[in-house]
């Protein structure tokens, strides 16, 4: 039996800290085994906020880095760059025709910039049709997401089910794969990690870097246990092993927080190392993007025939 096709997409904008990495990215490499992979980087997503060529093209290369780096094994998942499927624009604006303004307007983020009083351009308030697209143009079965992210893939769902309706079925309706172990991993101010609070730990951050965020992380001193530093040091080492130590050192927050240093350093050093060897691999990188293009892209022309076909366009 063949396996099921698992398709996910990751905006280039900002480097990945340790919570997108075990929230995600690490899920990714993981899943490749039980899933047909494919993993693009999505840098027309990008330029909704994006407008600076050099910035895209550095975060874009940056991205791709990250996930060969941490395992993304090319033979195993299909990398590419949103931009080398030139179709998932084309089948977009066959959607839009079907897609009404109301019904994007219900989009979260949508009215999510509207409250903060941003004006929102077209690529933002059309994101969920291109998102659309992306899915449903590779057959995906599943797409994993977390739980605030579920609408994504209604409006793919619902997308495929008024196409399909139309003129006939030919798309599937994609599933979420919703990762119930995934962490919510806290940052340095105990707040869950993100960029936006400024409260990260760099995913293939220097030995100096992580020190000087791991001591920076905010304890508990009503306390004897630090579940800051705790929660974050299980994600690097057994609960088990971890037990006796925090037990043992009840109230001395330096020894658990150089502890800390200690075993991450020890889990980021092969990656961030690994990252530097394959970041002087021009050939491999190319390579490997080349041919996940061209494997994305050729699936793509199968689903566009069959489109062009049933909407009248051949």
């Amino acid at each position: 039996m063949s396996k099921k096709i698992l398709l996910s997409g990751i905006k280039p904008t900002g480097r990945p800290h340790i919570g997108n990495y075990f929230g995600a990215m690490k899920q990714y490499v993981d899943l490749q085994e039980n899933y047909e992979n494919y993993i693009f980087v999505a840098n027309y997503h990008a330029m909704t906020t994006v407008h600076n060529k050099e910035e895209l093209a550095r975060e874009t290369l940056d991205i791709v880095l990250d996930y060969l780096a941490i395992g993304l094994d090319p033979e195993k998942t299909t990398l590419y760059l949103q931009s080398d499927v030139p179709e998932v624009t084309e089948l977009t604006w066959i959607f839009n025709t079907l897609v009404t303004v109301p019904y994007l307007q219900r989009s979260h983020a949508y009215k999510d910039s509207i409250a903060k009083g941003y004006d929102p351009n077209v690529g933002l308030f059309n994101y969920p049709v291109l998102m659309a697209s992306d899915i449903l143009i590779q057959n995906a079965d599943v797409v994993p997401v977390g739980l605030d992210q579920k609408q994504h893939i209604e409006y793919a769902r619902d997308i495929a089910e008024k196409f399909n309706n139309t003129f006939g079925k030919i798309f599937k309706l994609p599933e979420h794969l919703i990762l119930k172990d995934v962490a919510i991993v806290p940052g340095i101010d105990g707040k869950k990690m993100s960029k936006n609070y400024g409260n990260t730990i760099p995913l293939f951050a220097t030995r100096e870097k992580i020190q000087k965020a791991v001591m920076s992380i905010v304890t508990d001193s009503s306390g004897d246990f630090p579940h800051n530093v705790f929660s974050i040091h299980k994600l690097f080492k057994n609960e088990n092993e971890l037990s006796s130590l925090y037990e043992s050192n009840k109230g001395n927050y330096k020894t658990l927080k150089e502890a800390l240093i200690e075993d991450m350093d020890a889990y980021i050093k092969p990656l961030r190392e690994r990252r530097d060897s394959i970041a002087q691999d021009e050939k491999y990188i190319r390579k490997a993007l080349q041919n996940g293009g061209k494997k994305a892209r050729s699936r793509a022309q199968e689903k566009m025939y069959e489109v062009k076909q049933k909407v009248g366009i051949l």
